[in-house]
């Protein structure tokens, strides 16, 4: 586990396009998800920060946490596809996972093709060079 905080990193890369409001709900639930489930929750290392009176501020990640914009969805796509190719961990949200219950969510995505998705977002995590 390193303690050199620019070995691994948290980037996101939210599309400019997305309103406000949306993009940072597909950020929470990015975030969430990588964290959740991408089985590297110790390498994220997350600290437990105690302030002065002795409260407990927890799971703040020791390694940084980079939010950016795209231009578009295409963006995004090239950004996922590098990701897949190099095994980088990430999570993505895309327009089909915003209406209804997650299950019609799940099924609205499962009808689009990938080249079709609008994605809102990608957050990753790794060693990003």
């Amino acid at each position: 586990m390193s303690d050199n905080e620019n070995d691994n990193r948290f980037i996101a890369v939210l599309n400019k396009k997305t309103p406000t409001g949306k993009a940072m709900n597909a950020l929470g639930h990015m975030a969430a998800g990588l964290a959740g489930k991408s089985g590297q929750a110790d390498a994220m290392r997350f600290l437990e920060y105690k302030d002065k009176d002795g409260g407990i501020h927890p799971f703040i990640s020791h390694f940084p946490f980079i939010v950016l914009k795209a231009d578009n969805s295409n963006q995004i796509r090239k950004i996922r596809n590098e990701a897949l190719a190099r095994g980088i961990a990430f999570t993505d949200f895309t327009e089909t996972m915003t209406v209804g219950t997650s299950a019609e969510q799940l099924a609205r995505t499962a009808a689009t093709p990938e080249a079709d998705l609008d994605y809102f977002g990608i957050c990753l995590f790794g060693k990003i060079v």
